[in-house]
């Protein structure tokens, strides 16, 4: 097989909070799931459609997508902070294809990266991000104004087609969501202190950002208790979500609106963009099935919490 799709959450508490030990037990196994997935596959390229949570992408300039011909890991919440294997000649003909397909896309010869977009490399390849050349498309996944979800689903229809006829086999990655809403601020909503943050925050003080980072953990800890001021999961979108995923119909995925996502889902919610760009990737590769597929909504996580991997219909 010479495409392969693995989506999953992401959640910087994966290794900083205490889910019981049955949910952790079963999120590990589902982990491994997909590692044994990859492992298998072997990719040649990895196409890494990944979110930023406000280290590498701000205000002074939010596109909507942007493809990395080099990149470098922010190192929030203890990621990977170092250079990744990006092939520089691929990330530059692919930005070309997708411009010239009428999609238009930023490109980046100093993309930083966070936890979004490195952690399921982390998990995937114990740790050793680098461990296979990867190509990292940033999906605008947190900051309003949010292109239409069919823009994102012809984005990510424009890169599948680039790599359809490859030599290489390429392993479409999609990294966040599903339904949660932790505590990022809004631009509509922030302070003085906040926008500043929200529009040029990089190279916080190692202070600032373990303040923020905890935080996180704290809104963490108050929400699995039902403390928290934050919105609930909801099961019943992530799984309709995953359904569409299952179904192959990726133009269905046009029918959800940002105003829906976040009233019923989270603000945050929004990183299910880089699921519909990278289904949207191999279905342009051809028809494919969805062959594993774990879901739980885990309040320590703050997340809807989801992984699914998927192959090409025939594939051998």
């Amino acid at each position: 097989m010479a495409h392969a799709l693995v989506c999953m959450s992401h959640s910087p508490l994966l290794h900083l909070a205490h889910p019981p030990a049955e949910v952790k037990a079963s999120v590990d196994a589902a982990l491994e799931q997909a590692r044994a997935f990859v492992h298998d596959f072997d990719p040649d390229l990895v196409v890494n459609f990944g979110p930023d949570h406000y280290n590498g992408f701000f205000y002074d300039l939010m596109p909507p997508f942007c493809i990395g011909l080099n990149a470098t890991g922010s190192g929030d919440y203890d990621s990977f902070s170092g250079e990744l294997a990006v092939p520089t000649d691929i990330a530059e003909k692919l930005a070309e294809y997708v411009i010239d397909r009428d999609v238009d896309v930023a490109i980046s010869r100093k993309m930083t990266v966070d936890h979004g977009a490195v952690q399921p490399m982390e998990i995937l390849y114990g740790g050793d991000v680098a461990a296979k050349p990867i190509v990292p498309v940033f999906v605008n996944s947190v900051a309003r104004p949010f292109v239409k979800v069919a823009r994102v689903r012809r984005f990510g229809q424009a890169i599948g087609e680039y790599f359809k006829n490859s030599d290489k086999k390429v392993l479409f990655l999609g990294s966040g969501g599903l339904s949660h809403d932790p505590p990022v601020p809004q631009i509509a909503t922030a302070n003085e202190a906040q926008r500043r943050m929200l529009t040029d925050g990089r190279n916080p003080t190692p202070q600032a950002r373990a303040a923020r980072q905890a935080r996180v953990v704290d809104t963490a800890i108050k929400f699995a208790a039902g403390e928290a001021d934050i919105m609930e999961l909801n099961p019943d979108w992530d799984r309709a979500f995953l359904d569409v995923c299952r179904s192959g119909r990726v133009e269905k995925f046009d029918a959800y609106t940002a105003d829906e996502m976040d009233a019923v889902a989270g603000h945050s919610s929004h990183e299910v963009r880089t699921w519909v760009a990278a289904y949207s990737a191999l279905r342009a590769c051809g028809e494919y099935e969805v062959g594993y597929e774990f879901y739980k909504p885990i309040k320590e996580y703050i997340a809807g919490f989801a992984i699914t991997t998927a192959t090409l219909r025939g594939a051998s």
